[in-house]
C-alpha cells in the first residue's frame, strides 16, 4: 500500500532522529500534471508526469542541510537521512537557521474556506486537446492570422510539511490552463501575441473561443508596427505587464536582499515608496487562488497585512532565518520546495484600485506609450536603475494611433513608483492583482 505524504514525512523525521539529526523539517510532494500543445493544426506535444517527491532538511547546532529524492522506499528514506546528517556536520554554520518555536506554529486553518483544490475528476487528454484545437479553431477565423500555437493544461498537487517542533499539516491545489499565440505575415514583417487564462477550477474557465479570438484581435493590432520617437514621454502600463513594477519592488524589500545590503529599497522602511493614498495588500487567504495558502514553509499561520500603507513601507517580506538576521519577526512568508531551505516571498497581492479606466489614464496621458509587451530587463538591484525593452501602441493627444516596438524605457524605481497613478481594470482572479498604472516623465529610447 503507497505511503501517504504524512506518513512520509513521519518516516523522514524518524530516520532523521536515528541518524543523529537535532532538529529537522520534511516534505513531501504529491503531483500530477498534463500539457497539450497544437501548432499548425497538429499535434506538437502531449506530456503527462506524475509522482512523490520528498526533501528533508536537518540541522546541527546552526548548520543545516538539505536533501531530496524522488523514490519514497524505506531503504532511501534511511539513506537520506544519514545523507544529511553527514552533510549538515560539515556545513557552515548559519546563526540564524533553525525550526520556528512551537509558540508559534499555525494552528486549526480552514481548508475549505480557501478551496483551493477543484474536486471534480482530471480532464482526460482528448478534453485538453479539444479545448486547445477550440483556441486554434476561434484564431483562425480571423482575417490574417497564419499560425496558432494554442495550448491547454492541467495540474493538481498535494503537499504536507512536518518537523520536530511538532508542526503537521498539509494541503492541496489544482490548475487548468488555456493560451494561444498568433501569429500573421512573414520574415521582419512577423507580428505575434497572445492571450491566456488559469483557474484553479476548470468550471471558472472563459471559453476557449474567446481566448483565441483575443488572441488574433491583439496580433492584427500589432500589424504595421514602427520605432516610437526618443524622448521623454509619460507610458501607460497596461494591466497585462504593469504588475511587473510592482513585482521589482516586492523584489526590493525582500528580505534575502535587505539582509545582504544589495537593494535600492534597504533604507526605506518606514518611508514613503507610493503615492498617498496607496496601499500594498498581502492577502493569502483569498479563496480558489493560486498562491493563497493557510501556513507558510516553515509552519507559521499566514495573514493579511498591509506592506505599504497609504504609500510607506511599513515592513520587509521575512521568512525566519532573514527575520532573526534583521532582529524582526517572520512575517509568515516562507516558501520553500523539497531541496532547499525556506526564503521569502509573498502571496495574494493586491495594489488599491484607482477610479478610471485605462482608457482614461491614455486620454490622461496625452502624448506618449501604451506599453502591453515587455522583453528583457536591466534593473540595477541596489540603486534602483531601470530599462526595459518594450512594444505597444504610440498615443497622441489621448488617441492611440498605431503600434510601436523596438524601444526601451528607462528611469529610476525609486521616483518611478512615487509616480504612478493605478487604474481600475484589475482581473479579480489573479494571485497579483494590479491595474493599468501610468507614470509621466519615463525616458523613451526609439527612433
Amino acid at each position: 500500500m503507497t505511503a501517504s505524504l504524512s506518513d512520509l514525512t513521519a518516516a523522514l523525521l524518524e530516520a532523521a532522529r536515528k541518524a543523529g539529526a537535532e532538529s529537522a523539517d520534511a516534505m513531501a510532494v504529491d503531483g500530477t500534471s498534463m500539457s497539450i500543445e497544437i501548432r499548425k493544426g497538429a499535434l506538437e506535444q502531449a506530456e503527462r508526469s506524475e509522482g512523490v517527491e520528498i526533501g528533508l532538511r536537518v540541522l546541527m547546532g546552526r548548520r543545516q542541510a538539505c536533501v531530496s529524492a524522488s523514490d519514497t522506499s524505506a531503504a532511501t528514506i534511511t539513506a537520506l537521512a544519514e545523507r544529511a546528517v553527514a552533510m549538515a556536520r560539515e556545513a557552515p554554520e548559519d546563526p540564524h537557521a533553525g525550526l520556528a518555536d512551537p509558540s508559534q506554529l499555525a494552528q486549526g486553518w480552514d481548508l475549505a474556506a480557501l478551496d483551493l483544490a477543484d474536486p471534480a475528476d482530471e480532464p482526460g487528454a482528448a478534453a485538453l486537446e479539444a479545448a486547445a484545437r477550440a483556441v486554434e479553431a476561434a484564431a483562425l477565423e480571423t482575417k490574417g492570422i497564419t499560425q496558432i500555437e494554442a495550448a491547454a493544461g492541467y495540474s493538481r498537487r498535494q503537499l504536507h510539511l512536518a518537523a520536530t517542533n511538532g508542526f503537521s499539516g498539509g494541503y492541496g491545489r489544482t490548475t487548468t490552463s488555456l493560451s494561444g499565440v498568433a501569429f500573421t505575415g512573414s520574415g521582419t514583417e512577423m507580428q505575434r501575441d497572445y492571450a491566456g487564462e488559469s483557474r484553479t477550477y476548470a468550471a471558472d474557465m472563459p471559453g476557449a473561443e474567446g481566448i483565441g479570438q483575443l488572441a488574433a484581435e491583439r496580433t492584427m493590432q500589432r500589424v504595421g508596427s514602427v520605432k516610437p520617437k526618443t524622448g521623454t514621454y509619460p507610458v501607460v502600463y497596461d494591466e497585462r505587464v504593469a504588475a511587473s513594477l510592482i513585482g521589482h519592488l516586492l523584489s526590493a524589500i525582500n528580505g534575502s536582499s535587505i539582509a545582504r545590503g544589495s537593494s535600492w529599497a534597504r533604507d526605506l522602511l518606514g518611508k514613503q515608496v507610493l503615492p498617498m493614498g496607496l496601499s500594498l495588500i498581502e492577502d493569502p487567504h483569498r479563496p480558489r487562488i493560486p498562491s493563497s495558502r493557510p501556513f507558510d514553509g516553515e509552519g507559521l499561520a499566514t495573514r493579511r497585512r498591509e506592506i505599504v500603507s497609504d504609500g510607506v513601507l511599513t515592513g520587509w517580506v521575512l521568512d525566519l532565518a532573514t527575520g532573526r538576521k534583521l532582529g524582526m519577526p517572520s512575517t509568515a512568508s516562507a516558501s520553500r520546495g523539497t531541496s532547499a531551505p525556506p526564503s521569502p516571498s509573498t502571496s495574494g497581492i493586491d495594489l488599491t484600485p484607482g477610479l478610471h479606466s485605462r482608457a482614461d489614464l491614455i486620454a490622461q496621458m496625452g502624448t506618449g506609450l501604451l506599453v502591453t509587451s515587455m522583453i528583457g530587463s536591466t534593473i540595477n538591484p541596489t540603486t534602483g536603475d531601470y530599462s526595459r525593452g518594450a512594444s505597444g501602441f504610440w498615443v497622441e493627444n489621448g488617441v492611440i494611433t498605431h503600434p510601436v516596438h523596438e524601444c526601451t524605457i528607462a528611469g529610476n524605481l525609486r521616483d518611478m513608483l512615487l509616480r504612478i497613478i493605478p487604474g481600475n481594470d484589475a482581473r479579480a482572479h489573479l494571485s497579483t492583482r494590479v491595474p493599468s498604472i501610468l507614470i509621466d516623465g519615463m525616458t523613451l529610447a526609439g527612433a
